[in-house]
């Protein structure tokens, strides 16, 4: 830019504001002012100055040079001048020398007279220079704008999934751990930034550190490092469902609306399902990056990758991790910027939205619209500020396809605005076709149809009470099982059992039916003794 800016303002010294050429402009200036135009041209390192300074300081060093050679050439006329001067008024008999040399400008009056002359075309010709460093100027600042927010305001929460289990050699899960350390350093962890949890793989999950245990990349690395192998077997699947609620869980330090990131190490093998609870976790936004150590099933880890698998999904040998180190970190810091606008947190009522900052609180505003697919007409709209990156819908109908514009609405630039179409979950539905069965004089055993798909129950909560009147007892199943066996009841006694299912939104869904226990066994009389026959009497 600056090298074009600068042939353009030769040529245009060349020709002239009039359009004539450099031999036609040399011609009608004075013979002393030639060239004077180049001599003091600001240098390149003098550009990042603002393009007044910029130009007063070349008018400066230019003014100077100007009086330099003036008062040089004045000096040498002087004494060239004043000699001439006295012969000739003493042979034509003008009068005396001194005299008529008195009424004339004095050496050092026509010595400043020149250096202002010459002082006066430097302002002329510098013009051109001080319009180019002003756009400059003007250009960078828009492309300042225009870039938003500072690489420091990145936020999000990542959560590393670490195969602890018996099936990993301890050098091999020294090597991976050395990996992630060496990962986490190089990633900006920050209180306000990029935030990160261990969660370890074994017969149960287990949490190293939670996500606001520590403020930056070193100290994750040391805690990484720090973490002793779990053993037991390798249930992936559990500690998946583990991971879910660790990601979403204020008490783990999650925080609700950042991008949510999880990178599982693994040596290929699971010993109960993975795909479900991973199918689950991007469902609700989750970017899923998955590095196989060992001989996973390609197409099972392509599957429970986040898409494209060939930029989530990496195959490594144990000792080859380094290679990978930047890619990954890459790709990461992607997933926690977004690039466009994407939904996550899909629930029956409602979905987050976030997008790339394409714009600043000074530069313009955002119009969000939103309206149901079958229904144009009913559109919601709402304007977020420039800074804006999120905002979450709710009051939403469950099972319903809704299409979102994003409008930017700039005075810097034009932009795009940004369409995505999301479907909304169905409604929760709680426990369905309650069974009773093993009915025992004091106990009986419950089961019921679980809540199926994304929006699983969190949990049940069973209670059971007699129907006449009376204290009722209470058992809690995890989400994972749908059956229970109540103890302690009473023979032949009508009970009501409820069963109620905990949702994540915070809502609950229950269904109750009535079972009874039988009438306890009858104490049996004694039998008769056998009358002996045959005996001798006394």
């Amino acid at each position: 830019m600056i090298q074009l800016g600068g042939s353009l303002l030769c040529s245009w010294l060349g020709k002239g504001a009039g359009g004539r050429s450099r031999a036609d402009s040399k011609a009608l200036q004075p013979k002393g002012r030639q060239k004077s135009l180049c001599v003091c041209m600001p240098r390149a390192y003098e550009w990042n100055m603002s393009p007044h300074t910029w130009a007063s300081r070349a008018c400066a060093s230019q003014s100077q040079c100007s009086s330099g050679r003036g008062a040089a050439r004045a000096r040498a006329r002087l004494r060239g001048t004043s000699g001439r001067a006295a012969v000739g008024g003493a042979s034509r008999g003008r009068g005396p020398g001194p005299t008529r040399a008195a009424a004339r400008p004095t050496a050092q009056e026509r010595a400043k007279h020149q250096c202002r002359e010459r002082a006066a075309v430097p302002s002329r010709a510098m013009l051109p220079w001080t319009v180019i460093g002003l756009a400059l100027s003007l250009r960078l600042a828009r492309s300042g704008a225009e870039r938003g927010l500072p690489a420091s305001a990145l936020q999000g929460d990542l959560l590393f999934l670490l195969d602890s289990s018996a099936s990993v050699s301890h050098y091999e899960f020294s090597r991976v751990r050395e990996f992630l350390g060496q990962l986490a350093a190089l990633l900006p962890v920050g209180p306000g930034a990029l935030r990160a949890s261990l969660v370890h793989v074994g017969s149960r999950p287990h949490t190293e550190f939670p996500f606001s245990q520590h403020s930056s990349g070193s100290a994750v690395q040391d805690a990484i490092r720090a973490a002793a192998q779990r053993m037991g077997d390798t249930n992936t699947g559990l500690a998946l469902a583990y991971a879910k609620e660790q990601l979403f869980a204020k008490a783990a330090g999650a925080r609700p609306g950042v991008p949510k990131v999880l990178v599982w190490v693994t040596d290929g093998g699971s010993s109960d399902p993975v795909g479900p609870p991973m199918q689950e976790l991007k469902d609700l936004g989750v970017t899923v990056f998955i590095v196989s150590t060992g001989r996973g099933n390609l197409l099972e880890l392509s599957d429970a990758a986040s898409a494209p698998a060939e930029k989530h999904l990496h195959f490594v040998d144990v000792d080859d991790l380094h290679i990978i180190t930047q890619a990954l970190r890459g790709s990461i810091l992607d997933a926690m910027w977004p690039q466009q606008l994407h939904a996550s947190e899909v629930t029956s009522s409602g979905f987050r939205l976030a997008w790339p900052s394409l714009l600043t609180a000074d530069s313009g505003y955002y119009v969000l619209e939103l309206a149901p697919s079958t229904d144009p007409g009913a559109a919601r709209r709402q304007q977020l500020p420039g800074n804006a990156t999120g905002w979450a819908w709710t009051g939403l109908d469950p099972d319903t396809d809704y299409d979102v514009a994003l409008v930017p609405e700039s005075n810097v630039r034009l932009l795009r605005s940004q369409h995505l179409r999301v479907r909304t979950l169905p409604e929760e539905t709680g426990p369905e076709l309650i069974v009773v069965s093993h009915t025992r004089p004091r106990s009986l055993r419950v089961s019921w149809a679980p809540a199926l798909g994304p929006d699983a129950a969190l949990g049940y909560h069973v209670q059971v009470g007699p129907l006449r009147g009376g204290a009722a007892q209470s058992v809690e199943v995890p989400a994972g099982e749908n059956s229970t066996t109540l103890q302690g009841l009473a023979p032949g006694t009508a009970y009501l059992v409820t069963v109620t299912a905990a949702f994540r939104s915070g809502r609950e869904r229950a269904l109750s039916a009535k079972a009874c226990t039988p009438e306890g066994e009858r104490s049996r009389a004694p039998r008769p003794q056998p009358q002996r026959t045959g005996g001798r009497e006394p």
